[in-house]
């Protein structure tokens, strides 16, 4: 058997070294995978069968198919084959880039009555961008957008944008006074500009005192075409009725649905937030002076992040933003005001005495 493994060496050193080194690793890896099948049986994965079948590829011989069968390795190949020519072969439209899925995807958010025709359209007329409308459509979002019906059909957050000028949110909260007593609150809200119209109290909120609010937050001539407010049964139909006639139309919001009356909630939020949650009122005519007081500085001295920010009352006299000086005028002093005994501040600048 001597001359047997002479002829093998010297058959080896005819051999290239690239198929002697792919053999060694194709014999390595199939050994690794029998001290794994003997330590706990498994599936071989896809990976170590791409490895073997690259290497298979790089030297001839049944001889090293120690472990894996021929027939495997074969069904391995044609595997990988599949896999590559499927991956080469992909049907359908490429997809868009990322920033024109991100585009269609805002102006779908922005446009809510807008469908794949009319985004399409915009892209090809306006950008340039000739886009196909079921290629936009893959990209515009469920339930969003494909309506055409109007008004009526655009989403109640683009509503209240639209008429934000000419609509006032109202509501109602509690506040518990010194002795325990409940007080009720009400507030009225002019949305465009975040002004705080009306704020009262009472002890009991009746159709009658709540129809005499409306008829100071709306006095005759007023801007006003629409009053929102929630399903709550102070809000009668007899109470609709007569707010009606005062020139507006009522808006009430869906069942258990706060946020479309989220401007009022928010405000209601604010006035617990940084009035209520620190005050004790004594009684009704103390509440109604604390909420008088803190609607001027609701107004006229509370910066809105809505508004640039801004103030709802601007006072005259205010000074222009300065985009990089970090520096007080010489000529004038910051001067602080004192809002609800010490609760808030409110700080402006006075000119010095010559």
């Amino acid at each position: 058997m001597l001359w047997v493994h002479l002829v093998r060496v010297l058959g080896s050193s005819l051999r290239s070294r690239t198929a002697l080194v792919a053999e060694n690793l194709f014999l390595r890896k199939q050994l690794a995978l029998y001290r794994e099948h003997q330590v706990k049986p498994r599936r071989v994965s896809d990976p170590m069968r791409l490895a073997l079948v690259l290497l298979a590829r790089c030297f001839v011989g049944r001889a090293a198919l120690t472990i894996v069968q021929p027939a495997t390795l074969v069904r391995w190949h044609r595997q990988a084959f599949r896999l590559l020519w499927r991956r080469r072969s992909r049907s359908g439209r490429p997809r868009l880039p990322a920033d024109l899925q991100r585009l269609v995807a805002a102006m779908t958010r922005d446009n809510p009555s807008w469908g794949e025709e009319r985004i399409a359209a915009e892209l090809l007329v306006k950008l340039g961008l000739r886009v196909s409308p079921r290629t936009v459509r893959r990209y515009m979002g469920r339930g969003l957008g494909g309506g055409r019906q109007g008004v009526t059909g655009h989403w109640w957050a683009t509503f209240v944008r639209s008429h934000a000028q000419a609509l006032v949110a109202c509501d109602f909260c509690v506040a518990v006074t010194a002795t325990f007593r409940v007080l009720y609150v009400f507030v009225a809200l002019e949305v465009g500009s975040r002004r705080l119209v009306h704020v009262n109290v009472t002890r009991h909120p009746t159709a009658a005192w709540t129809l005499q609010q409306f008829r100071e937050v709306l006095p005759a001539p007023h801007a006003y075409r629409f009053v929102l407010h929630d399903r709550d049964s102070i809000y009668s139909p007899w109470l609709d009725a007569a707010v009606t006639a005062l020139g507006v139309r009522v808006l009430c919001t869906p069942i258990h649905a706060p946020q479309a009356n989220a401007f009022c909630e928010r405000l209601l939020g604010s006035l617990r937030r940084e009035c209520l949650d620190y005050l004790i009122p004594f009684g009704e005519d103390h509440l109604r002076k604390i909420l008088r007081a803190w609607r001027l500085h609701y107004n006229r001295g509370r910066p809105h992040s809505h508004l640039g920010p801004g103030l709802p009352e601007p006072a005259p006299g205010l000074p222009v933003p300065m985009l990089t000086a970090h520096r007080l005028p010489n000529d004038s002093r910051v001067v602080a005001r004192s809002i609800l005994g010490g609760l808030h501040h409110e700080y402006g600048l006075k000119k010095l005495a010559a």
